[in-house]
């Protein structure tokens, strides 16, 4: 079975989210299990492609309204991410460094979806399966089955995942003539609030849709920034699947990017010798338990809640516990934690960015990894961090919601609690102080949550079953 995904991330070519990481890692797992994966994005002046070779491996011209637009196709020579890689490549519009935030980035993600189309379509591929992600690639379903230029391609299955139901990637009706021609009776399918809307239109057109975990399924009901009653109609025909991690990339055992290696067996002096680098690195004491946040400092994230509820619970346990924040964001909020670590130099640290071997130390070395999400689709901080053997305090959202258990419950390994507020912060991190007093509960605790099996094997399973019930002779 020939699987194409789309997506504006994958990672290591291009990152910003987790986005990324799932479209890196689901379809190497899927060749894994047998099915045929491949993954088409667009091409960004990036590191990983300056560093690798790639081949040509088509030329074409496609039109954007009167805009005429060359394009190539190239393909990563070697494989190496375990899956064909291809980048779409136009000249003054796909081929710049970063990936979003350019004043014509509903022209580069139109531009970037016919390409793929025209390529796809002259050279007589057949793709059993188009795996889109998110709403850059949001009109192939509709363009497939409505425009006549893609007729040999109209019963291609199409998959929809919904990685952030938030973001619609939705424009004026004044750019319908970027698209190639469609039958213009069709045209209530990319409707929504009187304009073109991507998302919207795969909801309606994808074969199935999916969410990246069944509470977000339900969530989008209430909560998605004005399609709440579309997928209120659509609901019989979406599905949840959780996220898997790249258990190879993410392995303490293994992991070239931690101080010191550990299994579950060994844990303690493993996290111990990772906890003492990291907090030489940001000047904090090791006999205190780490509570440590990973994310992007916005309001989603509930960032603008850190600050006070550090600064609160500081003051409250006098020297008891620490803080490190690694993130970039609202130049508010960066401004508020550095605050907090003036204000508490001993016990609160920040790093403003991003970095990736200093994530790993962070979920190797903390004790605690704080998640006070506003939303949370699925979220893969909390599943990393219990990789380590490091404890997620989340807050009862998609995604966390459906991994992690409280301890408090039959079974449970994490912290949650309900409200995405301060008071419920400062309570989380109470237990969680109260909880690192009792070192024989917490190794157990640990061995508990290293055990659980989020690897991409269970997720990938069931795409494919998914695929399955949509190409049934094909596998």
């Amino acid at each position: 079975m020939r699987i194409f995904h789309l997506s504006a991330e994958c990672y290591p070519v291009a990152k910003v989210g987790g986005l990324a990481d799932v479209v890196g890692a689901l379809p190497k797992y899927q060749n894994l299990a047998g099915l045929n994966a491949a993954v088409v994005m667009p091409y960004y002046d990036r590191k990983f492609v300056r560093e690798n070779v790639f081949d040509t491996v088509f030329q074409g011209a496609t039109l954007l309204g009167t805009r005429r637009l060359y394009f190539e196709i190239l393909k990563e020579k070697t494989d190496k991410l375990g899956f064909e890689l291809y980048l779409v490549k136009i000249p003054g519009l796909l081929d710049r460094e970063n990936i979003y935030s350019y004043p014509d980035e509903t022209e580069q993600f139109i531009a970037f979806q016919i390409a793929f189309l025209d390529w796809i379509s002259y050279s007589q591929q057949s793709p059993d399966i188009i795996h889109c992600h998110d709403h850059h690639s949001g009109l192939v379903p509709f363009l497939l089955q409505h425009s006549k230029l893609y007729t040999r391609l109209a019963k291609t299955a199409t998959v929809f995942t919904i990685h952030n139901g938030q973001y619609h990637g939705a424009f004026g009706w004044d750019r319908l003539s970027y698209l190639p021609e469609i039958d213009l009776t069709k045209t209530g399918l990319l409707d929504w609030s009187g304009g073109i809307n991507p998302l919207a239109s795969a909801v309606r057109c994808a074969s199935r849709y999916t969410t990246v975990s069944p509470s977000y399924l339900e969530e989008l009901t209430v909560s998605s920034n004005g399609l709440e009653f579309l997928f209120f109609l659509e609901r019989a025909r979406g599905i949840g699947i959780i996220n898997g991690i790249d258990t190879e990339v993410w392995n303490p055992a293994t992991d070239p990017m931690i101080v010191e290696k550990y299994t579950s067996a060994k844990i303690a002096a493993g996290k111990q010798k990772n906890k003492e680098a990291l907090c030489t690195r940001f000047n904090l004491d090791p006999a205190k338990p780490l509570i440590s946040f990973i994310g992007r400092l916005v309001v989603e994230k509930g960032a603008d809640l850190l600050a006070e509820a550090i600064e609160t619970s500081l003051a409250e346990f006098e020297g008891k516990v620490t803080f490190l924040v690694l993130g970039t964001g609202e130049p508010e909020m960066e401004k508020d934690l550095q605050e907090v670590k003036e204000k508490f130099p001993a016990d609160c640290n920040v790093y403003i960015g991003y970095n990736e071997e200093l994530a790993h130390l962070v979920y190797a070395g903390s004790d605690f990894l704080l998640m006070p999400s506003r939303v949370e689709p699925c979220g893969l901080n909390q599943l990393y961090a219990m990789r380590y053997g490091t404890m997620p305090m989340v807050r009862s959202t998609g995604g966390l919601k459906d991994t992690v258990i409280d301890f408090g419950d039959a079974g449970g390994y994490g912290i949650r609690y309900n409200n995405a507020s301060v008071t419920d912060i400062c309570y989380a991190i109470s237990r969680a102080v109260v909880l690192y007093k009792d070192e024989k509960k917490l190794q157990l605790l640990h061995k508990r949550m290293m055990a659980l099996d989020f690897s991409w094997d269970v997720s990938a399973k069931q795409y494919m079953e998914l695929y399955k019930s949509l190409k049934p002779t094909t596998i």
